[in-house]
């Protein structure tokens, strides 16, 4: 691309380039920039699309977006499907909640009788009814529930696809860093720098350690279990994501630390909630242990939408735990405010005005990002 863009996106995981991809069918002419593409928090994250396991108390306008998006989820794929030609993994088959204690089954009931009084849809299931539906699930389970509309898809198809798209669409990616944004020539730019958002911004994003396994079934085999399991299982909470090639995802550990190390306490802190609920997990290949970081703000929300005194310059980062759930509502959203102007209603509560400091305001905080 010659001359100046009309959006440069700053960050090559899956909220960038979903942005840039929305832009580009706008009519836009755009390019991302990223010094490592695809190397954030996505190749790290397991992929579930979870707006009911996911809500969590005084999260009423976060829940709501997660829902949103969730619901946009079977269209985003389709469209991507056709504009890359790639499969991206998504799947429908629901997500299972279970406990194995007592303690563990108030825990999850009290969660539960939160989300079912705001409307969404998880319905408490007997251990009977829970092994009906995953045989293979630990026969001491106390109780559980079922999450029909919380599904999956694979993060590490995801950003190929993504690529995949914006060749098409003649949208180039960068491997480059920016140092200011007052460098970037565009009209407008987009910051989805993730972690990398705050010495860009001086938005409160910090980055929270998260450390996850990879398993494979025996003989090449697919997993001996369809739904996404997220469990309790004394007192630690686990989660188990399965895919079609044999491939189980285990995670996650959730640290208030900047470090990318894998710790033997992590793997087998997981590995054992996990075994504990799905004993047959225990005799499949770990194939890989690895940690990354979220994009963590001081209330679990994304931040989303122009900077007060910034023009131009837009933002779509912090999204925590929620970043492959929230792409396809982040990529319209932000490409409508791109192309109008006008920010829609739904990004009301989560615009940085929330967080800014009158020090960023006058100006100070622009520095660089590596």
């Amino acid at each position: 691309m010659s001359g100046t863009a009309d959006v440069a996106v700053i960050g090559a995981g899956p909220v960038g380039l979903a942005i840039a991809w929305r832009c580009a069918e706008r009519g836009m002419r755009v390019v991302v920039r990223d010094p490592a593409p695809g190397s954030g928090a996505s190749a790290v994250a397991a992929g579930m699309l979870a707006p009911v396991a996911e809500a969590y108390f005084g999260e009423e306008p976060l829940t709501r977006l997660l829902v949103g998006s969730a619901a946009r989820w079977p269209r985003f794929a389709a469209d991507l499907h056709a504009a890359s030609g790639m499969d991206l993994g998504y799947r429908a088959e629901g997500t299972l909640v279970v406990a194995l204690t007592g303690d563990d089954l108030a825990e999850a009931e009290r969660l539960w009788t939160y989300q079912t009084g705001l409307g969404l849809p998880i319905t408490p299931l007997r251990p009977a009814a829970l092994r009906e539906r995953e045989p293979l699930l630990a026969p001491r389970l106390r109780g559980g529930a079922y999450a029909p509309g919380d599904h999956q898809v694979d993060p590490r198809r995801l950003v190929p696809a993504l690529r995949a798209a914006l060749d098409g669409a003649g949208v180039p990616v960068r491997p480059e860093a920016v140092g200011a944004l007052s460098t970037v020539d565009a009209r407008v730019v987009v910051v989805a720098a993730g972690c990398g958002t705050a010495p860009l911004t001086g938005l409160p994003i910090r980055p929270v350690k998260g450390q996850i396994l990879r398993l494979r079934a025996p003989g090449g085999a697919p997993p001996g279990f369809l739904h996404v399991i997220r469990g309790y299982a004394d007192g630690r909470h686990v989660y188990l994501v399965p895919r079609a090639d044999g491939e189980v995802v285990v995670g996650a550990t959730v640290e208030e630390r900047g470090d990318c190390a894998v710790t033997a306490s992590a793997v087998l802190e997981l590995l054992r909630a996990a075994a504990a609920l799905l004993p047959e997990i225990a005799e499949y290949e770990l194939v890989e242990a690895r940690a990354g970081l979220r994009p963590g703000t001081p209330d679990n929300a994304p931040v989303l939408g122009a900077l007060p005194d910034r023009p131009g310059v837009i933002v779509a980062a912090g999204h925590y735990r929620h970043g492959i759930v929230l792409t396809p509502v982040t990529a319209e959203l932000i490409a409508d405010l791109v192309s109008t102007g006008v920010p829609d209603p739904a990004l009301a509560p989560f615009g940085p005005g929330r967080f800014l400091s009158s020090r960023f305001l006058r100006g100070e905080a622009d520095s660089g990002w590596n």
